[in-house]
């Protein structure tokens, strides 16, 4: 079985992909039951690889399912595949998309596809495809002229993941790098 965690996001997303049986669930990224979840997933049946998003995100969010991630995987000697977190909401469309997620102070990390990562505020946002990501408030982005790629017309984060994890390669455990984005200073 395969175990998908992202916690880059205000809402994590864990998932299990064994054969072809798949499941998803979603829950507040500062929720207390997170780590309980991630653990009981981790316990339910023989985990054989891990998959974790690296970024960019939340920082503490990154480093919580990394963590866990690269921890589960190092014990039970299995292979960690990092997935791009912005690759892997893009997945979840086949049509071209914006992908997005939240930067914290109003600003969102956003990939326009064949684009690099960048960071910026919703009006910085080119508007030329529909947003999709998942957020805790999208009014500021639809304030912006935004429109975001209704859930029925993407593929489930799962499917998502298994689509990415099919062409995504496994590393070694030393070489797992979390895509942070931003650099902090210190002023004096």
């Amino acid at each position: 079985m395969t175990f998908v965690i992202d916690t880059s996001s205000s809402i994590a997303a864990l998932a299990t992909i064994d054969g072809g049986r798949r499941t998803e669930m979603f829950m507040p990224a500062r929720s207390p039951e997170l780590r309980a979840a991630l653990r009981r997933i981790a316990r339910s049946r023989e985990v054989t690889r891990v998959a974790v998003a690296t970024g960019p995100g939340s920082f503490t969010g990154l480093r919580v399912g990394v963590s866990f991630g690269l921890g589960l995987a190092m014990g039970l000697r299995v292979p960690i595949i990092p997935v791009p977190t912005l690759a892997l909401q893009a997945a979840r469309s086949d049509d071209p998309v914006t992908a997005i997620v939240e930067a914290g102070r109003g600003r969102y990390y956003y990939q326009l596809p064949g684009g690099a990562v960048a960071l910026g505020a919703p009006a910085e946002i080119p508007t030329a495809f529909q947003l999709v990501g998942r957020l805790e408030d999208t009014r500021p982005l639809a304030a912006a002229g935004h429109s975001f790629r209704d859930d029925d017309r993407l593929r489930p984060f799962v499917e998502a993941a298994e689509k990415l994890i099919e062409t995504a390669r496994e590393v070694a455990y030393g070489s797992v790098e979390i895509e942070y984005m931003q650099s902090f200073s210190a002023k004096s």
